[in-house]
């Protein structure tokens, strides 16, 4: 019955409302009760019948029977009362409820003759009792008593009980559509949330939701924005991979699948060339393959680290060194300026894998005569090591893209040699996030670009030293 959000607002605003009118209600009649209007009220009424019996002759009190006398109160509003006719010396001439204790003896003596009735009250305070004594001649007196209203006398009351019932009512009306109004301006986020997330299961990732109510529906449709920008965005990647993924391994088998034929079909004027070709091709795809799982590795955590102390400065020497042939081969200058770094804790084998790329491709992209450098800057708690060169430079378009997978640069600044498969940048990122680090890019377009990794130092007592491995945590 109450499985939507807006009825359960709505019934529970009504059963809010409904306690506090009924508290407020009580309230009213306890207030109404301790401020002595009933009491003036029952007074008032008590006097005039006192003084309507005294115009019109008190002996006619006495003739008439008690059980006469108490309809006679009833119907003029003085219920529960009690009439007595008191003669001189305190005697009880006349009792309407003679079954009852007679009063105290204070108010069975003869009120002044020359006044009006007089009123008060007498007994406890759980018992009390209201009383109008008013002569009726020289030897007579009229007394009437009638107990203070209590709490249900006062919601009986005519006076009372209406006003009670109808401010209720006018206060429920209100709240019906008060509580209405709320459910469906709570509810309505709510619901175009519902529908556009409905949209988006379906495929449509131009929705979007215009924040407004409250705070956290408000926050609610900024996060559900955001998370259909990057679902769209992973949608877009995951078909970028794929057709990426499809054109690296479309070119190389094409290349194997020609020359083979051509060798079994006897075409091929050079089968020494062909076969070459064959396992060139063959091994590029051994690389793509294997990067591809590394990559997956990185992704699902499955990879793991093998944390020990590393020598960072040892490690960027050795890379230099095995790269500087190459540098020479191409007419580049490689030089090494990050020394004097401290011990880290992290895997050696991967930060070498970082490295090796970074300065490969910046011997890659740098022209003959150029320069690639190494430099390093120390922080407390951080090691930063930069990788200069004096290449073409990055256009800012694509600077923001370079650590896509398959991203590649334009065949004009691509340099000579082989080109990769574009992989080497996004593993280089999941390695240095791995290690808690992380790796950016800056370059200005005729003037060269450089790529900084700001790794963390670990202690070496460290208590990350007492794990012998330690699994690259999921993104």
């Amino acid at each position: 019955m109450f499985r939507s959000l807006r009825s359960r607002l709505l019934f529970t605003h009504l059963v809010a409302s409904g306690l506090v009118l009924l508290i407020v209600g009580v309230g009213l009649v306890l207030i109404l009760l301790n401020s002595q209007l009933l009491d003036r009220q029952l007074l008032a009424r008590m006097e005039g019948v006192a003084e309507l019996t005294a115009q019109r002759g008190g002996r006619a009190v006495q003739l008439i029977a008690p059980e006469r006398l108490n309809q006679i109160l009833g119907r003029i509003g003085v219920r529960e009362a009690r009439l007595l006719v008191i003669g001189p010396g305190q005697e009880i001439l006349a009792d309407s409820r003679p079954e009852l204790d007679p009063p105290p003896a204070d108010l069975l003596e003869l009120p002044p003759s020359d006044g009006g009735p007089v009123s008060g009250s007498f007994g406890r305070m759980l018992r009390r009792s209201l009383y109008v004594a008013q002569r009726l001649g020289d030897d007579r007196a009229l007394l009437i008593v009638a107990p203070r209203p209590t709490a249900l006398a006062a919601l009986a009351e005519e006076t009372v009980l209406p006003i009670v019932l109808r401010a209720g009512l006018v206060g429920l009306l209100a709240s019906v559509v008060l509580a209405w109004l709320m459910s469906r301006w709570v509810a309505a986020p709510l619901r175009r949330t519902a529908e556009a997330a409905r949209a988006v299961a379906a495929g449509d990732f131009s929705q979007r939701l215009s924040p407004s109510g409250p705070d956290e529906a408000h926050s609610l449709a900024t996060s559900f924005n955001e998370m259909v920008h990057q679902v769209r965005g992973s949608q877009q990647a995951m078909r970028d991979f794929v057709a990426n993924v499809s054109h690296e391994l479309k070119t190389p088998l094409t290349s194997i699948q020609g020359y083979a034929q051509a060798i079994l079909d006897g075409a091929a004027p050079d089968t020494q060339h062909a076969a070459g070709v064959i396992h060139e091709e063959a091994a590029r795809l051994g690389r793509l393959v294997e990067e591809l799982l590394d990559l997956a590795k990185l992704d699902t955590g499955q990879a793991g680290l093998d944390r020990r102390p590393v020598d960072l400065p040892a490690i960027l020497a050795a890379i230099v060194e095995r790269l500087r042939l190459k540098a020479q081969e191409r007419g580049v200058l490689l030089e090494n300026r990050a020394n004097s770094l401290p011990v880290l804790i992290g895997d050696g084998d991967r930060l070498a894998q970082v490295f090796t790329n970074l300065i490969d491709n910046a011997l890659k992209h740098t022209p003959r005569g150029g320069a690639v450098k190494l430099g390093s800057e120390l922080e407390p708690g951080w090691i930063t090591v930069h990788v200069d060169d004096s290449g073409p430079g990055i256009p800012p378009d694509e600077l923001s893209r370079i650590f896509e997978r398959f991203y590649q640069l334009d065949k004009a600044r691509s340099g000579s040699g082989p080109r990769g498969v574009g992989l080497g940048l996004a593993i280089s990122r999941e390695i240095v996030q791995a290690h808690g680090g992380m790796i950016t890019a800056t370059s200005a377009v005729g003037l060269g670009s450089r790529f900084s990794v700001r790794l963390p130092i670990v202690r070496p007592q460290d208590e990350t030293l007492s794990r012998s491995r330690a699994v690259i945590p999921r993104k």
